[in-house]
């Protein structure tokens, strides 16, 4: 198993595996709305706003994650994981951890110094992510599930509350995401 930042152009393999996922994990409908998105995010984001790590077995990419940059009025280096997928012959295993973790790496060394993400506390919990309340950090769009909003700071022990309002790229500043 090979974990790396992704340098080359796999658009297609990896809106692929995201769709396929998604499809199998939730409707083909989810799967469909989230293979769009990473299409998205990977034509409209400017390449200093997102990192894409991909895990590799056997020369095929098994599992990808997006971080995307979290603007914040205060000026943080901030990025936030959206979305994950992990194929469904390969869940279970640790791989979607082990790649959560390879990436906070690579970025603590790239002076980020904050990642936000919006999903299963349970999963995310175990790489180190910490529920927040929008007192801490408001979120960009209204939270649908707000149990759901989590961070880590990679400069101190603890999540600093950050003032003012908050964005992320273009493609994930759309309601039906949060």
């Amino acid at each position: 198993m090979k974990y790396q930042i992704l340098k080359t152009n796999c658009e297609e393999e990896i809106k692929q595996l995201f769709t396929d996922v998604f499809t199998e994990s939730e409707t083909p409908a989810e799967g469909t709305l989230i293979g769009n998105l990473v299409e998205e995010l990977q034509k409209t984001t400017k390449p200093e706003d997102i990192f894409c790590f991909v895990a590799i077995d056997k020369n095929k990419i098994i599992a990808s994650i997006f971080f995307t940059r979290f603007t914040t009025e205060t000026n943080l280096n901030a990025f936030i994981l959206s979305p994950v997928a992990v194929a469904t012959q390969h869940q279970k295993k640790g791989i979607g951890q082990n790649l959560i973790k390879f990436a906070i790496d690579y970025l603590k060394q790239n002076n980020v110094e904050l990642l936000l993400t919006y999903g299963d506390p349970d999963f995310y919990s175990k790489v180190s992510f910490k529920n927040i309340s929008e007192e801490i950090i408001k979120a960009p769009l209204k939270l649908t599930y707000p149990n759901g909003w989590l961070a880590q700071s990679l400069i101190s022990e603890n999540v600093s509350p950050v003032n003012g309002s908050t964005m992320c790229v273009k493609a994930l500043m759309d309601q039906k995401y949060w």
